[in-house]
């Protein structure tokens, strides 16, 4: 005899009778299983932005105004247009002291015309003094005076290219004209214990100017 089963207990088997659907399965209103529709929903569109033109405006004039505003300073206040400046009295100093060659400076430049580099230092064969200048047009100078053997220092300068275009007098001395690198054009005066070159893609007017300023 088995023993008695709870009123309330779930039988294990849920296979339904014969010709009925299963239980767990939809069925439609003849006892047949229902048919779903397996079309997924329609995406949701996303909603329009709530921000107007006005408002969009307003976000960018409240980025722009901090970097105008720094922007300003830095012109103003920190010189960001101005070229960097340099003294070139010390350079010019330790290479009159050297006593290698003689050393001369432009006297009577306008206040237009900027020292960018100046230094002095000894190479092989003797010894070199460069001053850089930014011209009143913009244009980079270069004045170089060595005592470096000229069949040394111009093709060193100038490049192999280089070629002599004929005399000029600047300044009571005779200097000659040389073609040089890329865009440039340059200046030379030889001297028995020094060779002086301005170099540079400046304009002839400027070069002529800062080699007739040497004192």
């Amino acid at each position: 005899m088995e023993p008695a089963q709870p009123a309330d207990r779930v039988p294990a088997d849920r296979t339904p009778p014969d010709g009925q659907p299963p239980v767990d399965v939809p069925s439609g209103p003849g006892g047949e299983p229902a048919v779903t529709d397996p079309t997924p929903p329609p995406p949701l569109k996303p909603g329009k932005s709530e921000r107007s033109p006005k408002d969009m405006a307003i976000s960018l004039l409240v980025l722009l105004v901090p970097i105008a505003l720094l922007l300003a300073f830095y012109r103003g206040f920190l010189g960001g247009d101005e070229p960097t400046t340099v003294d070139p009295a010390p350079a010019i100093e330790q290479a009159r002291s050297a006593n290698v060659f003689p050393v001369s400076q432009p006297e009577g430049l306008g206040s237009d015309w900027s020292t960018v580099s100046a230094r002095y230092q000894t190479v092989e064969g003797g010894a070199n003094l460069r001053l850089g200048y930014l011209t009143p047009e913009g244009r980079g100078v270069q004045l170089l005076q060595s005592n470096v053997p000229a069949e040394r220092l111009l093709p060193a300068e100038l490049t192999s290219q280089g070629q002599p275009q004929g005399p000029t007098e600047l300044g009571g001395r005779t200097w000659q004209l040389y073609t040089a690198r890329g865009n440039q054009q340059a200046l030379v005066l030889l001297e028995p214990t020094r060779t002086v070159i301005v170099i540079g893609d400046a304009r002839d007017n400027e070069l002529r100017e800062l080699a007739g300023s040497l004192r």
